[in-house]
């Protein structure tokens, strides 16, 4: 039906959002090395146990001062921004408290506050605005008398629309709210202070922006702020208390930490303080616009989300006429060695919204490991398969 229009027979990796595929090679070297060398952080007195203390200390050090934290004990670790979530959803709320939501979010913010709900926790999911973006007057008009926290996600995995974290926070603190931030698809790509904008929990992943492995992820957590723990188990402190320490980050870490995978992820966040993250940004912007701008003429293409506002995460969701977005996922696989993410992309909410629940969206998602050919090549390809379904 198509043909292929790569030029050798590597694949064109455009599903960042879901996981970054192309890593530095640092990262590479940290994981082998940590497997290698380091033992069980806090779990005797060995160089291998002493070296695995060091280095997750080193890494929690680096991404509280990454995120603009003061305190690098309240950096705790976890498998990913879903466990992070949870904790902070699952840890700060009680029956008869309210909090407010978006219909941006992703399940791994939606399933826990429904979870809640069902224990006595009010739940408010405030209308979108325009395309899909944040409606910061339907968020600050369902703000009650026993409203506790808002819980949104810095960016849409789906539309990449950002939500202005600065003003968030500023409304949050103005009502004396909590603010609970999914940063999934900004960690790493967007700039974060967490004390200029106001957040009291910043939850992030890995395994995306921040190119660490995956299985890794935590949440920051503002002095204001605390959170029941999710699990306990053992800490390698205080092994005769019954419960879990009080202090952070003992708290919320139990059991053995993924030390390898800290460290891959320490290199990460290494590599990109070397980069920068606004260069990163720069080019993985100038990517996605070089692709939006081959793609928005094509009769029979339709594009998700606000592309008026420069700020935002480098995603771009389409439809190609109404054929399913898995069959436009499978034709860009097989005839042009295109990886993309077709379907719901765990966002239900947006679906209904955009009225996509059963096409769903073909979500291209660049990085900034990607080259300005494959974002051409993926835009001829989008042109070759509407002008087909269109003949």
């Amino acid at each position: 039906m198509f043909y292929r229009k790569c030029e050798d027979d590597s694949m064109i990796y455009l599903d960042n959002a879901a996981t970054t595929l192309q890593k530095p090679q640092v990262v590479y070297d940290a994981v082998y090395d940590a497997m290698k060398t380091l033992g069980n952080s806090g779990r005797g007195f060995s160089g291998a146990a002493l070296g695995a203390s060091r280095m997750i200390y080193e890494a929690r050090r680096t991404l509280c001062d990454f995120f603009g934290g003061s305190d690098p004990s309240r950096l705790v670790f976890t498998s990913n921004a879903t466990e992070a979530l949870n904790m902070a959803i699952q840890g700060m709320f009680l029956p008869g408290d309210h909090v407010i939501t978006t219909q941006l979010e992703h399940n791994s913010v939606l399933r826990p506050l429904y979870a809640m709900q069902k224990k006595g926790v009010e739940l408010t999911i405030a209308a979108s605005g325009q395309n899909g973006t944040a409606d910061f007057d339907a968020i600050e008009a369902a703000i009650r008398a026993n409203t506790k926290a808002i819980v949104c996600t810095h960016a849409s995995n789906l539309t990449g629309n950002l939500t202005d974290m600065q003003r968030m926070g500023e409304l949050a603190k103005r009502h004396g709210l909590f603010l609970i931030v999914d940063a999934s698809q900004t960690a790493g790509v967007i700039p974060i202070d967490v004390k200029q904008m106001h957040i009291d929990v910043l939850c992030f992943t890995g395994h995306k922006s921040l190119f660490g492995p995956q299985g890794t992820g935590g949440l920051y957590i503002g002095e204001g702020a605390e959170i029941k723990p999710l699990k306990s188990g053992g800490t390698g402190v205080h092994s005769f208390l019954k419960t879990q320490p009080e202090e952070l980050p003992e708290h919320l870490e139990a059991g053995t930490l993924n030390g390898h995978g800290i460290a891959g992820l320490l290199a990460g966040v290494q590599e990109i303080q070397k980069i920068t993250a606004e260069e990163i940004w720069k080019k993985e912007r100038n990517l996605m616009e070089c692709f939006v701008a081959k793609i928005k003429q094509i009769p029979n293409v339709k594009i998700y989300g606000d592309f008026s506002d420069k700020n935002r995460c480098p995603i771009v969701s389409l439809n190609i006429a109404g054929v399913d977005s898995s069959q436009v996922s499978e034709w860009l696989l097989e005839e042009y060695e295109i990886a993309v993410r077709p379907g719901a992309h765990c966002a239900p909410l947006m679906h209904q919204y955009f009225g996509t629940q059963k096409q769903g969206m073909v979500r291209f998602s660049f990085s900034y490991y990607n080259t300005e050919k494959e974002a051409l090549t993926a835009a001829e390809a989008i042109r070759e398969i509407a002008e087909e379904v269109e003949a």
